[in-house]
């Protein structure tokens, strides 16, 4: 059935993939990045797979903290990046290759904490030899860092003004899906950032509503990104929220 949507989704929207494209995935598992690994292992196996993909899960702190064991090798050759990682700070070859990829126009697909993956905390000393990209979060998905909204959860989403209609909402209600982890401010975004979706939190929250799905392009090669701040675990246990995912995949690797 999966792979019948995707067959029918390229079709009607034209939409096109690399039927066997090969994605790497970077996840770091922490008590504070919601599951990631996890989540990104299954996603792997129940929605990549069966659609021709190859998939190599990179996973974060093996063999010691901030470094992720083989992904120089697998961005060599990788169609897509999907980044679920928080504040790592890679050495300076692996963060060189996420670089490369990038510069080389091949697209990102960042998840939840992707906002903040390469910038440390005030408190945070980095080890000589590691690299940080502060401005990742600006540069790259086109968005801000600037905290997040914990009251007034789970929070609603609505679909974006002017983004009805887009093939990355294609099999989604919108009005099925809820944030039920904290909704991060990520105001004001890049002037080319299209938002597909929006939340809004409920009672109590002083956050105004915020973007929580967008897309846009990056550097003189203009990279396909797509962010979504959605991808806690009780988040991901929603199909349209795995249907987002899915959908984004295939408009990162289109032509």
């Amino acid at each position: 059935m999966q792979r019948l949507f995707f067959t029918l989704l390229l079709f009607f929207t034209g939409v096109t993939a690399t039927p066997a494209a090969h994605l790497v995935i970077m996840a770091v598992e922490e008590p504070d990045n919601y599951d990631a690994v996890n989540s990104m292992r299954a996603f792997a196996e129940r929605e990549l797979r069966p659609l021709g993909h190859r998939v190599t899960l990179v996973e974060g702190d093996k063999p010691v903290k901030h470094h992720f064991a083989g992904l120089v090798e697998a961005l060599r050759d990788a169609d897509l990046l999907i980044l679920f990682s928080r504040r790592r700070f890679l050495p300076e070859e692996q963060m060189a290759a996420v670089r490369a990829h990038l510069n080389a126009g091949r697209p990102l697909l960042g998840i939840r904490t992707a906002n903040h993956a390469f910038i440390p905390r005030p408190k945070d000393v980095v080890d000589p030899g590691l690299a940080i990209w502060p401005e990742f979060t600006r540069e790259v998905l086109g968005g801000e860092n600037t905290g997040y909204e914990t009251k007034g959860l789970p929070y609603t989403v609505a679909t974006a003004p002017g983004a009805a209609g887009s093939p990355l909402l294609a099999g989604i209600d919108p009005t099925r899906l809820r944030g039920h982890q904290s909704l991060y401010r990520v105001l004001p975004l890049a002037g080319d950032a299209v938002p597909l979706l929006i939340g809004t939190p409920g009672a109590g929250a002083a956050s105004p509503p915020q973007p929580v799905a967008w897309t846009r392009f990056y550097g003189p090669q203009r990279a396909r990104i797509f962010y979504t701040s959605l991808g806690a675990p009780e988040d991901l246990r929603i199909a349209d929220a795995r249907r987002l995912l899915v959908n984004a995949v295939a408009w990162t690797l289109a032509p």
